[in-house]
């Protein structure tokens, strides 16, 4: 089964990156069958000063608000 890779910036907490991989093991035994044991996803964090999109380093960006409900925590 899948070997899914997920890169993002840096800053997400364990439980963020538990939650979404919850969420990708689930999408692809509903939409490909199988196990969730044969499924798996690996995090790659990246610094903004390793990513460039349109030839600019996201470290020269403004850096972003922070997103409603992106603390992982939950009621």
């Amino acid at each position: 089964m899948p070997t899914i890779h997920v890169e993002l910036f840096e800053g997400r907490t364990p439980l963020q990156k538990a939650a979404l991989a919850k969420e990708l093991t689930e999408a692809c035994v509903r939409v490909l069958g199988g196990s969730p044991d044969s499924i798996d996803v690996i995090f790659r964090d990246v610094a903004r000063h390793d990513w460039a999109t349109g030839g600019t380093l996201w470290s020269e960006r403004a850096a972003p608000a922070p997103a409603a409900g992106a603390g992982g925590s939950s009621s």
